[in-house]
């Protein structure tokens, strides 16, 4: 079976690179599925999960946005943080995922609005991957 080398670098560095047979993802235009051969494109993540299978497993990341470069045998992801299931401290999500839903019923100005929506969706980014 054909595979992809993949690459994740957060502003702290490195988070993975391995070979895989398909990487999934979220783009802003939707969800992606990107196979070996791949034309090359780039496209902007949304804070989601990337799935990384490979024949015997399935490996999740929590990205928080960035961008997703493909080529036909390589897929660089640069986000802003990235994060394995097993370094997500679930109880820290957790309160996050408290304060932003207490600032949006809060309904404070527009700019605290947004920003305890993005709060929230990475917050519950975590919580679906950590789970």
């Amino acid at each position: 079976m054909q595979t992809l080398t993949v690459s994740v670098v957060t502003p702290d560095g490195p988070v993975l690179e391995d070979s895989y047979e398909m990487i999934s993802c979220k783009a802003e235009n939707g969800e992606l599925g990107i196979l070996p051969g791949h034309i090359p494109m780039v496209a902007p993540l949304t804070i989601s999960s990337v799935r990384l299978k490979d024949e015997n497993d399935t490996t999740h990341l929590a990205v928080n946005g960035g961008f997703l470069e493909v080529r036909p045998e390589k897929v660089t992801i640069l986000a802003q943080s990235a994060e394995n299931p097993a370094d997500i401290d679930v109880k820290r999500a957790e309160e996050a995922k408290q304060r932003a839903e207490r600032r949006l019923q809060s309904k404070q100005d527009d700019t605290d609005f947004q920003r305890a929506e993005l709060a929230l969706k990475r917050a519950m980014n975590r919580l679906d991957i950590a789970r």
